[in-house]
């Protein structure tokens, strides 16, 4: 059964007595409304760790729309059901008022890759992806910590981060999961009607179809899409659009990267 733990002291206790023992840990941190694509994080660490931990945290420093933030899905029992039934064997829910302490007024700043495509159209966005993932990384004390490839330009500043701060926690990348439709999971699917869903699978369609990101970007405008930007870089091409009102976020691997 999943230990639930709503204290990071008591948790970090718990992790200290595992560490004397020579027991390994696998992270993933979430923001709930799970799905088959944070069940895969889970599967990839429990077969590489001998315990899992799960983390869910609706993180609200990283959210530049206040009317995002309240529209995030919470689904806090269903969540604990599914990794329970996943075979996590710890869950930790911290609380803001004990991850922001201090009021958000220490916060880790990326001076160049934060500052174009996301960072871009969501100001102030990654300064509250890395910080909260800081401390995350520290309360959690694991040997590995599982990141979706989806969020790709957040995974790679993670990694950067973990390099720069020298931190012992392995960032281990894994694939997207996508509906047979080609829609990559993400907890924002809910808010889409059904009929938005299936337009919404035409985002990876273009992507992987398009031969430049100018081509993507007409194409997604005549499906009915409000396109924030189509970009080649680092071998993927990386797209964020909205349709009506839900933002997407997607990337593909181009043609001969490795």
């Amino acid at each position: 059964m999943t230990a639930v733990f709503d204290r990071i002291w008591v948790w970090r206790e718990r992790r200290a007595c595992d560490v004397r023992r020579g027991i390994s840990l696998g992270y993933v941190p979430t923001m709930g409304a799970l799905h088959e694509g944070h069940l895969s994080l889970v599967e990839r660490s429990r077969a590489e760790n001998d315990r899992t931990l799960v983390s869910i945290f609706v993180n609200p420093t990283q959210f530049d729309d206040p009317a995002d933030l309240d529209a995030y899905p919470r689904t806090i029992e269903r969540d604990l059901a599914l990794l329970d039934a996943a075979g996590v064997d710890f869950v930790l829910l911290p609380r803001a008022e004990e991850m922001y302490a201090d009021g958000f007024r220490y916060r880790v700043s990326e001076t160049e890759r934060s500052t174009t495509l996301e960072g871009v159209h969501r100001p102030g966005h990654f300064d509250g992806v890395l910080t909260v993932v800081l401390k995350l990384l520290n309360i959690a004390a694991a040997e590995r910590a599982y990141f979706g490839e989806k969020d790709w330009q957040q995974l790679n500043l993670v990694r950067g981060m973990a390099d720069a701060f020298f931190l012992p926690t392995t960032i281990v990348a894994c694939p997207t999961v996508r509906e047979s439709t080609g829609l990559a999971l993400s907890s924002r699917n809910a808010r889409l009607t059904p009929p938005d869903r299936e337009r919404a699978a035409t985002l990876h369609r273009v992507l992987r179809s398009a031969a430049t990101p100018d081509d993507a970007i007409d194409q997604l405008t005549d499906a009915g899409f409000a396109v924030d930007y189509v970009d080649d870089r680092d071998g993927r091409r990386l797209a964020a659009v909205r349709l009506r009102g839900v933002r997407l976020i997607d990337n593909v691997a181009l043609p001969g990267a490795p």
